[in-house]
């Protein structure tokens, strides 16, 4: 007879066979979807027994990951902040170490009933834009994409999470589809490397979209673009945060600098990676 406990253990021997990290709990996540109960109940009741159609269920869902495609886009959502994002083809899987975004800005902005007002360029599911809505509840907010159908997920996003009154979404080319001021502008564009494609994670090329990716020749592509139109957008005392990859802090920090902001810190994600850059305007603006 199989239970819970052994489909799990046979889930994890399949994903640890594929080279996942930590194959235990993802397997745990991936039985929890395939039953759709909650992740305790996986793991509390483990003598549980599980049906034919059940065991159907998780091993269709094991053979999509094993041959590449992200549990997350499998089932259509990812957490991010606490809160869930349906994805879609068009956005960017929400990644932890984009979280660094978020909290670069709670650290300059510790006020939380201020009310900010927030720009979200490249804004996908609308995660990094409806994260801080919901950690200031007077703020308000605009997420532009060039997707349409990023845009669109990121509309009913802000449906789902209860956000709609505060955050709008259009489709627009980075800052140039804007005008006004804005306390906190957040940017996740793309930045990796044109040939640099070729070597990403299966998961990562085969299932988020490339111009979401791809940053160009050095991968600073889309950080020229944005950073010319910046200072007209910020507020006095408003910063820019933007994420970057690896090795590009000093890069995007220059590129801040040229275009007459002030640098205000590189902020690392839990890896020790430098994450995301941090600029606002000069002393003498404000």
């Amino acid at each position: 007879m199989e239970t819970r406990g052994s489909i799990v253990a046979e889930a994890a021997a399949a994903l640890s066979s594929a080279g996942f990290a930590d194959p235990r709990r993802q397997a745990r996540r991936l039985v929890s979807a395939a039953l759709a109960i909650p992740q305790p109940d996986v793991f509390g009741y483990p003598d549980r027994a599980v049906d034919e159609q059940q065991i159907g269920r998780v091993r269709a869902l094991l053979g999509r990951m094993v041959a590449g495609e992200p549990l997350s886009r499998i089932l259509g959502r990812r957490e991010f902040w606490g809160l869930e994002f349906i994805l879609s083809a068009d956005t960017l899987d929400p990644r932890p170490e984009t979280e660094t975004v978020v909290e670069a800005v709670l650290r300059r902005k510790p006020d939380r009933q201020v009310p900010l007002h927030l720009l979200d360029l490249g804004t996908g599911t609308g995660c990094l834009l409806l994260a801080l809505l919901d950690e200031f509840p007077a703020a308000v907010g605009v997420g532009v994409d060039i997707a349409e159908g990023a845009v669109r997920t990121a509309a009913r996003n802000a449906v789902l999470l209860g956000f709609a009154d505060r955050a709008c979404f259009f489709v627009g080319h980075w800052a140039t589809a804007v005008s006004g001021r804005f306390d906190a502008i957040l940017a996740n564009p793309p930045y990796i490397a044109s040939e640099a494609l070729a070597l990403l994670p299966r998961e990562v090329a085969g299932h988020d979209p490339r111009r979401a990716l791809d940053g160009g020749e050095d991968g600073l592509r889309s950080y020229r673009e944005i950073t010319g139109a910046i200072p007209k957008l910020l507020s006095p005392h408003g910063i820019i945060v933007t994420e970057i990859g690896a090795g590009q802090a000093d890069a995007v920090a220059a590129l801040m600098t040229a275009n007459g902001l002030v640098a205000d810190g590189i902020e690392k994600d839990l890896a020790g990676i430098a994450r995301c850059t941090v600029a606002r305007r000069p002393p003498q603006d404000c």
